[in-house]
């Protein structure tokens, strides 16, 4: 254990003035069981830090064939090892000047023990969630509706919120905001998406409902569909009372049960109190946008003047048919004769930026702004444009007095 005096010496053959030091000397020694395997070190931002003092946790995620993310409650962050050249040491209890009082600020030594070293730490940059695998690990049992009578449940492949933090990489509030997105909700305590052809039958209840009763899209009742829907159950009743119900319900061959009445209303459209009764507002380009993917999805392309026409003639009477209500969902060529129409949905793309960039330049060579800005949007970080991603992953030019962009390296197709 070295003396003032020791420090002092050294300090003089070094010749260093020790009025132009800190006056706290701080003396290190190695520990019994020094390691470099036994710790790793973590930069955190202001934001974290008080996320970890306030008694937050910090879970990092990811299978073993996945780029490991650390997520708060809210926000999802990248890991990623940084190396220093300066050897970095584990000093438990080390007191820096600023941890010393006044009247321990004149000159003294300090010793502190090593208890174990590193040349490198992970570095926390902001990340987008990475939730395409939600949805697919959820569309390994969708929701089919009720079970027939006699019949169990399917509840193989179905998974609870815990069981989907262990899984997805992202914080418990993005996934909660994805779930909402993708229309999953919770059943018997696990999280389900609807079959698509089930979803679109109680989607169809509700519209054919609201034309029978000749209501307003702008003020659907609660209740009233509960009452009208919600308790009937074909499976369940005879068959001469389903036949009564299919002519009052105007042929509908299928009624759900409340619950998902209410959880499709809750996906297009939006509730309000009026006189104490919950209404809804059916949202016009959600309820056109599930029409016109119903029509694409078993189509590899449609003509474009056709689709529009059987399109508009699908959606509830009322309802205006638009194109820009299939952004990021459908693809127009208009360089075809005739014009075309095709499903691409930017939640069935890479996740990954350059996965990405270089699937939509195998799709199409050649790319206007305005094309190809619904498919990328969603890669912009935390101050980052499309202009950006345009600008590192694509070369413009101009085509017939229009920008547009192909990729800067070649692509295997």
């Amino acid at each position: 254990m070295r003396t003032l005096e020791e420090v002092q010496a050294t300090l003089e053959i070094a010749k260093l003035k020790e009025e132009d030091l800190q006056k706290t000397v701080q003396c290190l020694s190695l520990g019994d069981n020094v390691s470099s395997d036994d710790y790793c070190l973590i930069e955190l931002d202001d934001t974290l830090c008080h996320h970890i003092e306030a008694g937050q946790s910090l879970v990092i995620r990811g299978d073993t064939d996945e780029h490991a993310v650390l997520c708060s409650g809210d926000k999802t962050y990248d890991l990623k090892i940084a190396h220093t050249s300066n050897l970095l040491l584990f000093l438990p209890g080390c007191q820096t000047p600023e941890h010393l009082t006044n009247s321990q600020q004149s000159t003294h030594v300090l010793h502190a023990e090593i208890w174990g070293f590193c040349n490198s730490y992970w570095e926390v940059r902001k990340h987008r969630p990475r939730l395409k695998k939600l949805l697919k690990v959820l569309m390994e049992n969708p929701y089919e509706g009720p079970a027939l009578a006699g019949q169990q449940e399917n509840t193989e492949n179905t998974y609870t919120m815990d069981d989907l933090l262990e899984t997805i990489q992202a914080s418990e509030e993005e996934i909660k905001k994805h779930l909402q997105t993708i229309h999953a909700c919770q059943i018997n305590g696990c999280w389900r998406v609807l079959d698509s052809d089930y979803e679109m039958k109680l989607l169809g209840h509700v519209t054919q409902l609201v034309d029978s009763e000749s209501w307003s899209f702008n003020k659907v009742p609660l209740q009233t569909s509960l009452e009208e829907l919600g308790p009937l159950e074909p499976r369940l009743v005879s068959p001469s009372l389903q036949r009564h119900l299919q002519i009052r319900m105007n042929n509908c061959f299928s009624f759900p049960c409340r619950e998902m009445i209410e959880h499709c209303l809750n996906c297009y459209g939006t509730h309000y109190i009026e006189n104490g009764e919950v209404f809804y507002t059916l949202d016009e380009a959600k309820v056109c946008r599930a029409t016109a993917l119903m029509l694409l999805k078993n189509a590899v392309k449609f003509n474009l003047g056709e689709f529009q026409e059987v399109w508009q003639q699908s959606v509830p009477e009322g309802m205006s048919t638009r194109l820009d209500q299939l952004r990021s969902a459908a693809l127009v060529d208009r360089t075809s004769r005739p014009e075309t129409i095709c499903l691409l949905r930017v939640e069935d793309l890479p996740e990954d930026t350059l996965e990405r960039f270089n699937h939509l330049f195998t799709l199409r060579e050649k790319w206007t702004e305005e094309d190809i800005i619904p498919y990328i949007e969603d890669l912009c970080g935390e101050k980052q444009t499309t202009g950006a991603l345009l600008t590192k992953y694509a070369r413009s030019s101009m085509q017939n007095g229009t920008k547009v962009f192909n990729s800067r390296r070649p692509i295997a197709t």
